[in-house]
């Protein structure tokens, strides 16, 4: 049985993600904030290959630590680790909030850098594993007006390659991917914030060559086929899932 343990699962990609990885045939750990979700989450996982839902706080000292364990316990092993979780607010440096800054990257980027040196303890010594950092167009590219989103998701791309250059000769994967805007109740809530929700959307589809927003299936196709054996030889790099955003 390959097991996998995907952060922030109960909506958007994290929730596509686990539910194809699921439907892949993996055995998977969803966890998230939000327990009423949660359960949801969890008969939609028992109803495919099997999985389990555990609510927690990734900032909690114990919940990392617990996660893998639970995932350890139940399956025997740690197979993939897709580190989601995330949040996001809008400022520039000029107005950038610190405390929010330290909340964002302590959930953005400590808590995935944690996560993954406990889920490596594990592979390392099984000698094999793979570590999906589900980072964003934003960290290839400065989104103007989101500073501290843009530092948290170049900071998983080099997670990932840190990964790879650190592990790969001990049977380890890290593959970072990179979402354009895609339509997750994040993006869906921003959009309707907006002055003009309408327009504020057709700029969003309108910044990219494909002139759309994308789907959480299409980052979640990408997550099960980094994650499997086909995916063998990719280590270190970006699937790049932005409707050609980063080339314009």
């Amino acid at each position: 049985m390959v097991s996998a343990l995907v952060t922030g699962a109960t909506s958007g990609i994290g929730l596509a993600s686990a539910l194809a990885l699921a439907d892949a045939g993996w055995w998977v750990l969803a966890t998230g904030m939000e327990s009423a979700e949660g359960a949801n989450v969890a008969r939609q996982l028992e109803q495919k290959s099997g999985g389990a839902f555990i609510a927690g706080d990734l900032t909690d000292p114990e919940i990392p630590s617990a996660l893998i364990k639970s995932v350890v316990d139940t399956t025997g092993s740690l197979d993939l680790l897709v580190n989601n979780a995330g949040i996001h607010f809008a400022a520039g440096l000029d107005r950038l909030d610190l405390d929010e800054y330290d909340n964002l990257l302590a959930i953005n980027l400590r808590a995935p850098v944690l996560m993954a040196k406990l889920a490596l303890e594990v592979m390392l010594a099984q000698g094999s594993g793979v570590i999906i950092n589900i980072a964003s167009e934003a960290g290839l590219v400065a989104v103007p007006g989101q500073v501290a989103y843009n530092i948290s998701k170049a900071g998983l791309i080099m997670l990932t390659r840190s990964l790879t250059a650190d592990y790969a000769a001990r049977g380890i994967r890290a593959v970072s991917i990179c979402p354009g805007t895609t339509r997750t109740p994040l993006v869906e809530k921003a959009i309707a914030s907006a002055p003009d929700p309408e327009a504020h959307e057709r700029m969003l589809a309108a910044s990219r060559p494909a002139h759309r927003l994308g789907r959480p299936e299409e980052i979640a196709a990408a997550v099960v086929f980094a994650a499997s054996d086909v995916a063998s030889y990719l280590n270190g790099t970006e699937i790049v899932i932005d409707g050609g955003y980063t080339v314009v």
